[in-house]
């Protein structure tokens, strides 16, 4: 049988915790940020977002080795 290969786009796009949850990036940050409101640029700092619970399980098979 062969080896399950890691999802290289998911292990690029997402962390885990030491407590299980999963990170990832927040959506919104990346280009286009010139037409936006200062009020609403300032709002999306701060990071990273957790994925909801029901997602955990299939991003864990996906990274593979990685999960933990």
């Amino acid at each position: 049988m062969n080896k399950m290969k890691t999802h290289k786009g998911t292990k690029k796009r997402f962390r885990l915790t030491a407590t299980g949850k999963v990170k990832h990036r927040a959506a919104g940050k990346s280009h286009r940020n010139v037409r936006m409101s200062a009020k609403r640029t300032r709002n999306l700092r701060g990071g990273n977002a957790y994925l909801d619970e029901c997602m955990i399980k299939s991003i864990v098979k996906a990274l593979g080795k990685y999960s933990y």
